[in-house]
């Protein structure tokens, strides 16, 4: 459990371990700016692509806990999330960019492109659930992706990866590689079926919520016992301050929140953030009574 703050993750100092992560709701500067004003410890963008999406019926369904999506990687420019990027590093913001190509090559040209605009950190979202119908990622693929943006960049790095099967495999892939972290877990596979009997969205797309808490838990769990020591940050409905204790329990350095901003957006965030500041008061002045 943490009991400090400045807690150091991907060379950041974050004065709290509540990070947004990467979505349509970090998809223009002005919300990432007001996110960190609202108290995030930092922000992940959206996955920035060197072909964004066009003409693509890219959409949201809310389910009773948690939602589906069917979106994949920002719509602007490259050369327009370089302006931003060298907009935040000026103003020394905590922005974490999110980075994806269709190659290794193509990865590795971003990845040195957005190194080059100041961003102090990446995170690669090379497992993204609704690209190209849903992605069956091996290791090899993993190491593939991650040597490439290591070669590129000395900033630190992390791997967005999904639970399910292979993962410590992937995992030790992506650390063998040269990860400095792990963002674990991507969406996982879901559908719901309208009253037609057809599926929502037309097809099996990302599920992310609370649902998929307990099997994230599980999985960094695992990971631990494992003998994987780098930083982990733990994904998949984290919506209150017991959330964020909960992953750090099981060995996350810093937690990622995301689908449960799509519900009041900043006063959300502002609830789990001062939520997890006073948690981190008492276990201060608990350390100090020990003492």
């Amino acid at each position: 459990m943490y009991t400090t703050r400045d807690i150091p993750v991907l060379g950041l100092r974050l004065d709290n371990p509540v990070i947004v992560g990467s979505g349509l709701l970090t998809d223009q500067a002005r919300n990432i700016r007001k996110l960190i004003e609202t108290g995030a410890g930092a922000v992940v963008t959206k996955t920035i692509h060197p072909a964004p999406p066009h003409g693509l019926d890219e959409r949201i369904h809310r389910l009773p806990v948690g939602m589906l999506n069917s979106t994949t990687y920002s719509k602007r420019g490259v050369q327009e999330w370089l302006g931003n990027l060298r907009e935040f590093a000026d103003d020394n913001l905590p922005v974490i960019a999110s980075v994806y190509a269709d190659s290794p090559t193509e990865l590795a040209e971003l990845a040195a492109a957005v190194a080059g605009a100041g961003s102090a950190a990446l995170e690669l979202g090379i497992s993204c659930l609704n690209d190209n119908g849903g992605l069956d990622d091996t290791a090899e693929r993993v190491a593939d992706y991650t040597a490439a943006a290591r070669r590129a960049t000395t900033r630190p790095i992390s791997v967005k990866l999904s639970i399910g099967e292979g993962l410590r495999a992937r995992a030790a892939a992506a650390i063998e590689a040269g990860a400095d972290a792990l963002s674990i877990s991507d969406t996982i596979p879901g559908a719901a079926v309208t009253a037609s009997g057809a599926l929502e969205l037309g097809g099996v797309f990302g599920y992310s919520g609370p649902g998929i808490k307990p099997l994230v838990l599980a999985a960094l769990w695992d990971l631990r016992r494992s003998g994987i020591t780098i930083p982990v940050l733990g994904i998949g409905g984290v919506t209150t301050a017991d959330d964020v204790r909960d992953y750090l329990a099981v060995g996350a350095c810093a937690v990622q929140v995301y689908t449960a901003l799509h519900t009041d957006m900043y006063r959300t965030l502002s609830d789990v953030v001062a939520g997890t500041r006073k948690m981190t008061e008492q276990s201060d002045d608990a350390t100090e009574v020990v003492a």
